[in-house]
């Protein structure tokens, strides 16, 4: 394990050899080094398309619904490798897809909670995530596809991810089989599903893995503002009024807001957490704060800052090799947390 930067990257290495590493670095394949010029590009675009198309939508229902479809339909045109399967699962109040690159062991899932703020998004979207994810670990992977603002709220986002944590453990996965992990909203919601398991006694799984978390909805650290101009993805106004919205009336120990107010006796016995973030994007300091803070209660969490690139730059993998190599660096977590 290497530490770079201030002491606050605790990042694992994809090769395990000196001159390895140093090569990696120079092709900007782990925390540390400059961005590929494929990501300098992908960030200009991203940040016109993704950037641009959600910030020009209204803070209305209509607004959310108008970008819903935008996404919906893009999420059309998402395709796979030969050799990944796909096979859908009904789990009553929300469906589900499982993923399955080559011949992963049955033995094991990664249950992956997608992002997009809680309004858009779907399983479909992120298959360029799930097949690599599947492919890395050698895990089949079940991406939720719970309900969605504004028709739902993250409440109703949440019922969905216990259900099919329930469902997991009712089809004989035991909790050390299972994998948690999401991006942004969807992490937010890995978080939320583990500080309700753990509410309820039920079995943690074996680790957790979070890209770019959504981990206060009041938006309030301080990268929000350091970096509304760097962040490529999300509008750092529309994501507050989104995160307002939705911790309205909320009191102080609504679930919703625990993953911004776990404290060390609610964060005390998690799992092992590996978190993601780049350097410049406004979820930046709260994913760094949530690693610190899970340290402070004595889980072993990785934190890996990435400087250069897009919020969740792993769902561009199929464009910048950091996108791919961060898959290995998952991987390879997950091995650790099984020795």
């Amino acid at each position: 394990m290497t530490t770079s930067g201030t002491g606050t990257r605790d990042t694992r290495p994809v090769t395990d050899t000196p001159v390895g590493r140093r090569i990696a670095r120079a092709l900007a394949l782990e925390p540390g080094g400059p961005p590929s010029a494929q990501a300098r590009l992908a960030c200009q675009v991203v940040k016109a398309v993704v950037k641009g198309g959600w910030a020009s939508i209204p803070d209305t229902d209509e607004g959310l619904l108008r970008f819903q479809r935008i996404t919906d339909a893009f999420s059309r045109v998402q395709t796979v490798p030969p050799g990944v399967a796909l096979a859908s699962e009904d789990l009553g109040t929300c469906g589900a897809e499982w993923v399955r690159a080559g011949s992963p062991d049955e033995r094991k899932v990664f249950l992956y909670l997608h992002g997009g703020a809680y309004f858009f998004g779907s399983p479909r979207l992120y298959r360029p995530s799930t097949w690599r994810l599947s492919a890395a670990t050698g895990r089949p992977v079940l991406a939720l596809d719970y309900r969605r603002a504004p028709q739902h709220t993250p409440y109703d986002a949440l019922d969905d991810a216990v259900a099919a944590y329930d469902f997991l453990l009712g089809n004989g996965y035991a909790p050390h089989d299972i994998v948690v992990g999401g991006d942004s909203a969807g992490g937010h919601l890995g978080l939320a599903l583990l500080l309700a398991l753990k509410r309820r006694g039920t079995g943690l799984p074996a680790a957790a893995v979070f890209l770019s978390p959504w981990v206060d909805f009041l938006c309030e650290a301080d990268s929000h503002r350091l970096n509304a101009r760097s962040e490529a993805v999300i509008p750092p106004g529309k994501l507050a009024w989104l995160g307002r919205r939705f911790s309205e009336g909320a009191s102080e120990d609504d679930p919703l807001l625990a993953p911004r107010r776990a404290g060390a006796s609610d964060l005390e016995g998690m799992p092992p957490m590996l978190l993601i973030a780049s350097g410049g994007e406004i979820l930046r300091d709260e994913t760094r704060e949530l690693a610190e803070r899970s340290k402070a209660a004595g889980v072993r969490a990785v934190y890996q800052e990435w400087d250069g690139l897009m919020h969740v730059f792993t769902q561009f993998a199929d464009f910048i090799p950091e996108g791919k190599a961060a898959f290995r660096h998952i991987a390879a977590f997950l091995r650790g947390s099984e020795a």
